[in-house]
C-alpha cells in the first residue's frame, strides 16, 4: 500500500480541516491555495483520485493512502443559519413640515370659512369639492390648510392610479428592495390631510380607498400591516364634476365614479366662481405683488372682471362654449406685468380657444374698454337687438 510524503500528508490534512469532507471540488481545491495556506496538490487532481467530473477523493482511510489524522475533527461544524434577505422599510419619504405656504394673493371667499373650520377641527369629516376648472377649489384647501397650521399632502388621481400608487409598494432603491408608504398611508400616519386632486379622472381602483373614507385604517396585505389614522387625519377631494361623467364632453376623461364611493363623503360643496368684487380684488392682490399699482392698472383690473363676467353668463344660457376663468384672469394680469401691453396678453392668454372664440372675446373687451355699452353682446361678436314682445288676446307671447 501507497503511503503519502510529509508534504502531501499535511497537503491532505489541511483540506479536510478546510472543508470537513472527503469529496472536494477542483474549484474548492484552488480557492485554497489561492488563500496561501497550501501549496499546488498537483498529484492529488489526477484521474486516480476523480470521483466524478471536477471532484476529487482525498485519500483518507480506506483510499490508497491513509494519513494520521489525529487532529482533524470528524463531525464537520454545524452549518450557520441562512440569513434571509428582508425588505427595508422606508417608514417616510416625507421629511419635514409640510403646511402649504400662505399665498400672499389669496382671497377668503366662497365655502373657505366652512372648509377652514372642518380642517381646524382635526375632525373627520370628508369632503367632496365640485366646480368649473380654474374657480379655486384646490387653493382654497390648500389655503385652509395654511391658516389652520395643519399639513397638507396633495395627490393628483388620473385614470392610472392605482393601489400602489396610493398605499405604498416595494421600491429599489440603493440595489435593495424597500417599502415606500403612499401618499395616503403618509397622510394618515402623520395625521394630516389628503387632498384628492381630480377625482373624477379615477377608474375602479380608487376603491381600494373605501375603508379609509369610513375614518378605519387599512390592511396593507403585501406588508402583513394594518395601519390606523392618526388624530386629525381627513379627506377632501375634488373635482370637476360631481362624480356622474362629463355628459357635454367639456371635461374629457372624467369618468362616472362609484356610487358607494361617493357615499363616504357626507356633504359635497358646489364652488362657484367668485363674486366680481372678490374677482377684482384677487386681481388687485396681483397686480400688487406684481409692482402694478396705478390707476390704469386698476381700471384694467375692473374691466376684466366685467369682461368675464359677461362672458361666463353667456356661456351658462348655451350663448358660448368657452368661459374666462378666474385662474385665466390671474394669468393675464400676470402676461401684463411681463409685456406691458394689455392687448398682447389677453390674446395670448386666449390663443388656446379656437378662432372664432378668440376673436369674439377679444372684440367684447375691446368695447368693454372702450367704455361702450356691452349688456347684450353675444358669441357671435354682435351686439344683439333686444326683441320687443307683446302677448296676443289668447295670453301668448309674439316676437
Amino acid at each position: 500500500m501507497n503511503t503519502l510524503n510529509e508534504l502531501q500528508t499535511a497537503q491532505v490534512e489541511a483540506l479536510y480541516k478546510k472543508y470537513g469532507r472527503t469529496e472536494i471540488s477542483r474549484s474548492e481545491i484552488n480557492d485554497f491555495v489561492k488563500s496561501g495556506e497550501i501549496s499546488n496538490p498537483s498529484w492529488l487532481k489526477n484521474k486516480k483520485y476523480l470521483v466524478s467530473r471536477g471532484v476529487y477523493s482525498l485519500p483518507i482511510a480506506g483510499n490508497d493512502f491513509s494519513p494520521t489524522l489525529t487532529d482533524v475533527p470528524l463531525v464537520p461544524e454545524e452549518p450557520k443559519e441562512p440569513v434571509v434577505a428582508k425588505a427595508a422599510f422606508v417608514v417616510s419619504s416625507l421629511i419635514g413640515n409640510i403646511v402649504p405656504d400662505k399665498d400672499p394673493v389669496f382671497v377668503p371667499w366662497g365655502y373657505f370659512k366652512d372648509i377652514k373650520k372642518i380642517v381646524s377641527s382635526k375632525a373627520f369629516y370628508p369632503i367632496f369639492v365640485t366646480g368649473l376648472s380654474g374657480n379655486g377649489k384646490t387653493m382654497n384647501v390648500s389655503q385652509a390648510c395654511a391658516a389652520a397650521n395643519r399639513e397638507c399632502i396633495r395627490v393628483n388621481i388620473t385614470i392610472e392610479t392605482d393601489e400602489d400608487d396610493l398605499l405604498g409598494g416595494y421600491r429599489l432603491q440603493d440595489g435593495q428592495t424597500v417599502w415606500q408608504d403612499g401618499p395616503v398611508i403618509e397622510a394618515m400616519k402623520r395625521g394630516a390631510l389628503l387632498l384628492l386632486d381630480e377625482i373624477d379622472l379615477a377608474s375602479n381602483k380608487i376603491m381600494c380607498l373605501q375603508p379609509i373614507l369610513e375614518g378605519n385604517g387599512v390592511f396593507l396585505k403585501k406588508i402583513n400591516q394594518f395601519v390606523k389614522p392618526a388624530k386629525g387625519f381627513n379627506v377632501i377631494a375634488t373635482a370637476n364634476t360631481k362624480g356622474q361623467g362629463s355628459d357635454d364632453g367639456k371635461f374629457i376623461g372624467t369618468n362616472i365614479l362609484n356610487e358607494a364611493f361617493l357615499e363616504r363623503f357626507p356633504i359635497t360643496i358646489e364652488q362657484a366662481y367668485p363674486t366680481n368684487k372678490i374677482e377684482e380684488k384677487i386681481l388687485l392682490n396681483v397686480m400688487s405683488d406684481k409692482k402694478l399699482t396705478s390707476a390704469v392698472d386698476n381700471e384694467f383690473a375692473k374691466s376684466l372682471v366685467t369682461w368675464a363676467d359677461i362672458i361666463r353668463k353667456t356661456y351658462y344660457e348655451g350663448g358660448v362654449d368657452e368661459l374666462i376663468s378666474t385662474r385665466r384672469l390671474v394669468h393675464i394680469v400676470e402676461a401684463f406685468s411681463i409685456f406691458k401691453n394689455k392687448m398682447k396678453a389677453i390674446e395670448m392668454c386666449t390663443n388656446r380657444f379656437d378662432l372664432d372664440t378668440k376673436t369674439s372675446f377679444l372684440d367684447l373687451y375691446t368695447k368693454i374698454d372702450g367704455g361702450e355699452d356691452v349688456s347684450s353682446w353675444s358669441s357671435s361678436g354682435d351686439l344683439e337687438p333686444e326683441v320687443e314682445s307683446d302677448d296676443d288676446e289668447d295670453g301668448n307671447v309674439n316676437y
